[in-house]
């Protein structure tokens, strides 16, 4: 039978389970488009900018059983989507990018978007695909799929040249898609030792990430045996219920919360299950581990590489946890070592809030306050997008999480610009659950024009704006060594103007007194399927723990002589303003 490859394409796609595509078209990719148009299972997503394309895409991902779908123009195309690229090969998230490339069935050079786009990509993706014949389309989609979803799960770029999309050619029977085995735990041994340093230690720890967010259960029932703490990453804040009593917090060094670090003091033996003991886990390596480190992860690389683990086990995070539990409980209950850890952590968690109440000012809001009643407002298995900045550490302090995958952010590409576009792909693939936003006003000026996607598709998302006119979290960075914030200011964002330009609604949140009254009437909105901008006139006055300790932990590196430099330059400048 002769097809084009646009029609192998979207055959493929199906095939695959993908639900969405997600991307701008052009004159590489309009007959894509046009079979992709034809199908009854994908729906093609138009954005205002392939940035917030990948940001969609890369929500789809980490939300659902589905994956993300680029379809772009090569060349521009994936230049604009090569942050939202880049950040799902560094946190770990399926997609598949698609593009359409140069025609190949003629000598000609300098063809329009014609470049490298392998040499591009190949930093971004876990592998690359050009394909030269239509009967390579269906195989070379199945194995890109399959490699975006195994093991640490990334991006895989395949370029589709315009005249295989674009003519028929004779194809021989469509190949099945083969789904792969589900994993199999190869370490008795290791679990084994595992099982050995656990029943023996006296004050056991979990620390658990991104890698865990299919193994909740397993990751509750494996704490409750041990009556251990629980803290996380900050992509993983939602891997462990916040509201269990064993969760103690966002990290365990000298930059998370009280009641995380009182919780970890004197731990002599850590279960790390999918977290890669990152920068901003650690604190900038702040952060202590015991010598008896369990470290779990799905990618043997990331195991034992910052810190040395007693036992590695290269494993799917659920399958090794059944094993553990399994192996833990054959030995009987174990016998209570830590008694009262669950009333110290309730305890050190009310103070800590008790701690941002005292920070209450006039005609501004207390973050506490805001988290305490968005928490209240919102559903379980709400969604929550955040963004990079300073308010992404304020919410992983003092938000608490119920459900699992309830919450995405970018964390090692640290894209900002993210929240906007992935509360839409959010929304879309899972429309029954509520989405909301965490943005700052900087983060918000990159993607705001994206809400005209979500007013057009009918997606009410709740975007909340912390709203202090200024790069927040640079400008805290820049403050305490330098005494000044310099190139921090931004100018002046009309956040109604923004709501007028993309069809949202927009309310105002001034102080303490709006909180609940605001959120409740956005939620009303949003339910009728308008999105909606919050502006939220944040205190940013208190410092997060995390700043605190991550500040300090880079200043004690600093040599001497660095130290009093710095300290006499931060003098000098408040005494002569």
């Amino acid at each position: 039978m002769k097809r084009t490859g646009a029609w192998l394409t979207a055959y493929a796609l199906e095939q695959i389970g993908a639900r969405f595509t997600f991307g701008i078209p052009g004159v590489h990719t309009t007959e894509l488009y046009d079979a992709l148009n034809n199908s009854n299972r994908i729906s093609q997503v138009l954005v205002t900018h392939e940035g917030g394309a990948s940001f969609m895409a890369d929500a789809v991902g980490r939300l659902t059983d589905s994956i993300g779908v680029l379809t772009v123009v090569p060349a521009a195309g994936l230049t604009h989507a090569a942050s939202g690229i880049g950040e799902a090969f560094l946190d770990g998230v399926p997609m598949l990018v698609l593009s359409g490339g140069p025609r190949t069935d003629t000598p000609h050079r300098y063809q329009l978007h014609q470049m490298d786009t392998h040499r591009f990509m190949g930093g971004l993706t876990k592998a690359t695909f050009r394909v030269e014949r239509h009967e390579d389309v269906v195989p070379t989609l199945f194995e890109a799929y399959e490699i975006a979803v195994s093991g640490e799960p990334g991006p895989v770029y395949v370029e589709l040249p315009a005249n295989i999309l674009l003519l028929t050619d004779e194809v021989a029977e469509l190949p099945q898609l083969q789904r792969p085995p589900a994993p199999q735990l190869d370490g008795a041994a290791d679990i084994a030792h595992a099982v050995e340093l656990l029943a023996a230690a006296r004050r056991p720890c979990i620390f658990t990430g991104w890698g865990a967010r299919d193994a909740t259960a397993e990751l509750v029932r494996l704490a409750e045996w041990l009556e251990a703490p629980v803290t996380t990453t900050l992509q993983g804040l939602s891997v462990f219920p916040g509201n269990h009593p064993l969760h103690a917090g966002f990290g365990f060094g000298t930059s998370a919360v009280p009641a995380a670090q009182n919780a970890f003091r004197d731990c002599d033996c850590m279960v790390a299950i999918g977290t890669r003991f990152a920068e901003i886990a650690t604190g900038s390596y702040g952060a202590s581990v015991p010598e008896n480190l369990i470290h779990i992860d799905i990618n043997p690389a990331a195991i034992g590489t910052n810190y040395p683990a007693k036992v590695g086990i290269a494993a799917d995070a659920a399958t090794a946890l059944k094993a553990l539990s399994r192996a833990l409980e054959a030995r009987g209950p174990r016998p209570t070592t830590r008694t009262g850890l669950r009333e110290q952590i309730r305890r050190d968690k009310a103070d800590y809030r008790e701690s941002w109440y005292r920070n209450d000012a006039a005609g501004i809001v207390n973050p506490a306050r805001f988290f305490d009643e968005l928490r209240r407002l919102m559903p379980d298995d709400g969604i929550v997008a955040i963004d990079d900045g300073n308010h992404t550490f304020l919410t992983a302090e003092l938000m608490p999480f119920h459900a699992p995958k309830s919450v995405i952010l970018p964390t090692d590409f640290n894209c900002m610009g993210y929240a906007v576009p992935a509360a839409i792909g959010a929304k879309l693939a899972l429309p029954g659950r509520s989405v909301q936003a965490i943005v700052g006003d900087g983060a918000f000026t990159m993607t705001c024009m994206e809400i005209l996607t979500a007013s057009t598709n009918g997606l009410g998302i709740v975007y909340y704006v912390f709203n202090d006119g200024e790069l927040a979290q640079i400008a805290q960075a820049q403050s305490i060594p330098y005494g000044r914030k310099p190139c921090t200011q931004l100018g002046m964002l009309n956040l109604e103007g923004v709501a007028l330009a993309t069809g949202a609604a927009y309310l105002a949140m001034d102080d303490n007194a709006a909180i609940a009254g605001v959120i409740a009437e956005a939620n009303g909105i949003a339910g009728t399927g308008r999105p909606v901008i919050v502006r939220v006139r944040i205190d940013y006055s208190k410092k997060t723990a995390f700043t605190l300790g991550t500040v300090k932990t880079n200043f004690g590196r600093f040599p001497l002589r660095e130290k009093l430099r710095f300290l006499t330059r931060a003098a000098v400048r408040r005494v002569t303003g």
